[in-house]
C-alpha cells in the first residue's frame, strides 16, 4: 500500500486592496457614462411596450457605482400574469477602476459570470469600446 504524502498548512498572503475611487472622479466617470447611455443606448434599445404580454421588455438603461465598479444596467418589465415579479434589473457591462484613468472592461456572460476582455484602458478608450463592441451593449 502506497504512503500518503503529508499535508502542510501554509499561511496565505493577504489580498491586495483595490483602489478606492475619489468622489470627483466618480462623478466625472458617471457623467460621461450617462451621456453615452442617453445619446447612444436609450434611443437604440428602448422601444414602446409590445402588444403581446408574454415577453419581457426593456424600460430603462442606467449606470451605477458599486465599490470600484461602474455597471451599465437595464430594467425590464414582465407584463405576463405568470411573472414572478413585475420587473427585474440586469447588468450588461462593467468598468473596474484600477488606477488614475485606468480601467478594466468586462461583460456579463450567459453563464452569469463576468468576463474581463480589456485591461488597462483609459476612460475614453473604454467608452469607445463600449460604444462599438456589441458584447458590451445592453
Amino acid at each position: 500500500m502506497a504512503k500518503k504524502a503529508k499535508k502542510l498548512w501554509l499561511s496565505s498572503s493577504p489580498k491586495q486592496s483595490k483602489p478606492t475611487v475619489p468622489d470627483t472622479e466618480k462623478q466625472l466617470i458617471a457623467q460621461k457614462c450617462n451621456e453615452l447611455i442617453e445619446t447612444e443606448f436609450k434611443p437604440k434599445y428602448i422601444d414602446s411596450p409590445p402588444t403581446d404580454h408574454d415577453f419581457n421588455y426593456r424600460t430603462d438603461i442606467f449606470g451605477k457605482w458599486y465599490r470600484n465598479y461602474f455597471y451599465f444596467c437595464s430594467t425590464y418589465n414582465c407584463p405576463s400574469p405568470r411573472a414572478i415579479s413585475p420587473s427585474f434589473e440586469s447588468r450588461s457591462a462593467r468598468l473596474e477602476y484600477v488606477g488614475q484613468d485606468c480601467f478594466n472592461v468586462a461583460y456579463m456572460r450567459h453563464t452569469g459570470q463576468w468576463w474581463e476582455i480589456l485591461h488597462g484602458l483609459s476612460l475614453e478608450e473604454c467608452l469607445s469600446e463600449i460604444r462599438n463592441n456589441p458584447l458590451l451593449h445592453p
